[in-house]
């Protein structure tokens, strides 16, 4: 498997926790380095191209691409294909519960900001799905004080309660290989099961008022619908789902959707976007 540590915390540990399984790790990035020249620190599919490049002519089973402090792994499939962290997420957390890996209630605990694709394949497991406001320490808080077998986030952080209720992206990786050597399929074709979706990611510059305005915009646009409302509001739909908040570190409205297809995904976004901007006046801004 490929391993991008991006002159990262994990240049000093993933390789050898992959070596000490048995693995072959192909190190990509994994000197200290405090510049981050190599790469910028957080793993996307942009910065994490060359990686995937390497996991696909290498013939490797997977990739694992992470964050400067090392407590975030965002996964590469034997295809060279980048696969943010709620898909890799639920996989996770469905191969623990089949091999009984953790011990307690079949709950997973996942921010707002995951994809549906968590509830489409994790229900039907009998595993429940808990929503939870976005970042890690709610979602550690959660996991620690109700119990269940998985806390992960879009962003690529997963908690394993056997290991820690905290982010670590080397026991994520080990815990991928694990799930492929006991699964014997390869991570391409585990993920081709996952329903599809097409996302949109972006974000608005506003203010406060005028990103509450649009959280209060989309709920009456969409009334009627499923709808989570700890944090901003996500609304969940037959063949789509759409989170309006407003971002906790800096001054704009977050505007995340999927839907079946980009053009469906498309229209969903001018959907949203029409109603901020008559409701509250917000302008359409750049891409988060």
């Amino acid at each position: 498997m490929v391993v991008d540590c991006g002159g990262g915390a994990t240049s000093f540990t993933t390789i050898e926790i992959l070596k000490r399984l048995g693995a072959s790790p192909i190190p990509l990035s994994c000197n200290p380095d405090p510049l981050f020249t190599a790469r910028e620190p957080e793993p996307t599919p942009d910065t994490l191209a060359p990686a995937a490049s390497l996991a696909r002519s290498s013939g490797a089973a997977f990739g694992v691409g992470h964050d400067a402090d090392g407590d975030r792994a965002i996964v590469i499939d034997d295809k060279g294909r980048v696969v943010w962290g709620d898909r890799s997420g639920a996989l996770l957390a469905g191969f623990v519960a089949e091999a009984g890996l953790v011990k307690g209630p079949l709950k997973v605990y996942t921010g707002v900001s995951s994809s549906i694709v968590v509830e489409d394949y994790l229900r039907p497991r009998g595993i429940e799905v808990v929503w939870t406001p976005v970042g890690a320490p709610i979602i550690a808080r959660a996991i620690l004080g109700m119990g269940g077998i998985a806390a992960f986030e879009e962003n690529g952080g997963y908690m394993h309660p056997p290991h820690q209720y905290v982010r670590d992206g080397g026991m994520k990786a080990a815990l991928l290989l694990a799930m492929l050597r006991a699964t014997g399929e390869k991570l391409s074709s585990m993920l081709d099961k996952l329903p599809s979706y097409h996302p949109i990611k972006t974000k608005i510059p506003a203010s406060r008022e005028e990103a509450l305005c649009a959280v209060e915009a989309v709920k009456r646009e969409f009334r009627g619908e499923r709808m989570v409302t700890i944090d901003g509001v996500k609304v969940i739909a037959d063949g789509y789902w759409v989170l309006v908040r407003p971002s906790g570190t800096e001054p704009v409205v977050r505007v995340m959707l999927e839907a079946r297809s980009e053009e469906e995904a498309k229209a969903l976004l001018e959907r949203v976007l029409r109603v901020i901007k008559d409701k509250c006046g917000i302008q359409p801004g750049g891409k988060a």
